[in-house]
């Protein structure tokens, strides 16, 4: 199969890439935090080729992407109080709300769970695709199972390519991170269980007289993630990765000694750090194995280009990668969501 990148602006082109959606075939596309892998989200056989595209456990809900928050009734049984003041507080936006499912959604996009996660994309482009095609679109990230999501239409293509027939291309995804996933079907309880640009604060500031949790699974190792794309390995990049956490000039130093060691037994380390760190190590380590994330404590310019980050180095002869992380106040949260689930846990605390 022969992969089109198409980068969308007649009417012509959105309606080409409705028509493979409405005929069962896949088409990724762009939003406002990565790529989607779409397919039309009331057709099971359409659900199930998202699932063989990505080499991804069919237990792994996926997500339907609205054109606008009138179409939330048509998927959802209903919509609590709660979940409508948060779709109208942040949508269009970074933030998916689980809803109890309509009974004609097909259990292949749920996981076989009751409940189906609901969002309404910040990207233009993304909800004239939808709008077009008519029907909910089903999506989880446009990458195969377990890499580090796309952000450009080059990174999906990288994964894509010859297993679907088109890519809308939209240009680098201005967030970087995927979206915040909230659980409202408890009464007086909004739990996050993904962190993402939607902050635990933002949702607090909306709702003073709900309770704003994080879902167990986020702290906790043995519980079970509940929520799309979490549950398992996700992010990897192709070599191993540690995570550094700690005060700027204390996480500088030691990975300037890791550096130093990796180093003296013969591996090649990459780093990917804030500019502060990589020019306190510039004398340690070639600056084409480094990747800039922006100043320290920038969140918004580290989550908008993590997954570059972790991308960067797959054609290049390095043997591991270190990585400065960051608080987990505010977006800082989701990034380390992240980079733990892409280290596999290896973070050091410095």
């Amino acid at each position: 199969m022969d992969t089109e990148i198409l980068r969308p602006t007649a009417p012509a082109d959105f309606e080409r890439a409705a028509d493979f959606i409405r005929s069962g075939a896949l088409v990724a596309f762009p939003t406002e935090t990565v790529y989607g892998l779409g397919a039309n989200g009331l057709d099971a056989a359409a659900c199930a080729r998202i699932y063989e595209a990505k080499g991804r456990p069919s237990d792994n809900p996926l997500i339907l992407h609205i054109a606008d928050l009138a179409m939330a009734d048509t998927v959802a049984a209903a919509v609590p109080p709660t979940a409508a003041h948060l779709l109208t507080a942040f949508a269009p936006g970074p933030l998916t709300v689980i809803l109890p499912k309509a009974a004609h959604i097909p259990d292949i996009v749920t996981g076989g769970l009751p409940t189906v996660g609901v969002r309404c994309p910040d990207h233009a482009a993304a909800r004239r695709f939808i709008r077009t095609a008519g029907v909910p679109v089903a999506a989880p990230s446009a990458n195969t199972s377990g890499r580090p999501s796309p952000t450009t239409a080059a990174m999906v293509h990288a994964d894509m390519a010859g297993r679907i027939p088109l890519i809308l291309d939209g240009g680098s995804c201005r967030l970087g991170v995927e979206s915040t996933i909230v659980d409202c079907t408890e009464e007086g309880i909004v739990t996050i269980l993904r962190p993402g640009a939607i902050t635990r604060e933002m949702i607090a500031a909306e709702l003073p007289h709900i309770a704003v949790r994080m879902d167990a699974a986020l702290t906790a190792a043995d519980e079970a993630p509940r929520a799309p794309g979490m549950k398992y390995t996700h992010y990897a990049p192709r070599v191993p990765l540690t995570v550094y956490v700690g005060a700027g000039t204390d996480v500088a130093a030691a990975l300037g000694e890791e550096i130093l060691r990796r180093t003296a037994t013969g591996e090649r380390p990459a780093l990917i750090a804030s500019d502060e760190t990589i020019a306190a190590l510039r004398d340690l380590i070639p600056a084409v194995y480094t990747y800039h994330c922006g100043a320290r404590g920038n969140h918004s310019a580290f989550a908008a280009c993590l997954y570059d980050a972790l991308r960067h180095f797959d054609d290049m002869p390095v043997t591991s990668l270190l990585a400065e992380g960051t608080g987990e106040e505010g977006l800082g949260r989701a990034i380390m969501n992240r980079l733990r689930k892409a280290s596999g846990g290896a973070v050091c605390f410095v």
